[in-house]
């Protein structure tokens, strides 16, 4: 089953490539390498704003983590332009918007990691990650993630 037909099962389209919000750019590519920098949770195409352990439990972060890797997906479309190009998803790192008591930051990431598996399988969409517990993340969002893949 093609990457496309994958995403078409899971009911996801994908977004285009968001505007950076400061002085970066979405994606480098550099030899085999491409890296996404930080995409920040969104709803309603706005800042998915939360503090996990306070305002938000696992489950919603763990939904925000997802949303995320769509946009991931989306951007490292627009990267390579066929997701079928994508030879492995290398490393995932999260950061989560938490108060010092909250100890589920890998749960919530999990939302991200599991959704790649499903698109690319766990031959390549199994990756090497951390996840973070911060204090803050830019514009209150809830979390923040940044992927690095391989492509052909």
């Amino acid at each position: 089953m093609s990457i496309a037909q994958r995403l078409g099962e899971l009911g996801i389209q994908l977004p285009a490539v968001a505007v950076p919000a400061a002085a970066y750019v979405p994606f480098v590519r550099s030899g085999s390498l491409v890296f996404l920098s930080g995409h920040i949770a969104r709803r309603d195409g706005k800042p998915w704003v939360g503090q996990l352990g306070l305002t938000m439990s696992t489950d919603e972060g763990k939904a925000a983590a997802r949303a995320i890797a769509i946009d991931l997906l989306g951007t490292l479309q627009a990267a390579v332009g066929d997701l079928s190009q994508v030879k492995r998803i290398v490393k995932v790192m999260s950061l989560v918007n938490s108060t010092t008591t909250f100890t589920e930051q890998h749960l919530v990431t999990n939302g991200c990691s599991e959704l790649l598996v499903q698109v690319f399988g766990p031959e390549v969409g199994a990756h090497a990650r951390s996840a973070f517990g911060v204090a803050q993340i830019p514009m209150g969002a809830c979390v923040e993630i940044e992927l690095i893949a391989e492509v052909a």
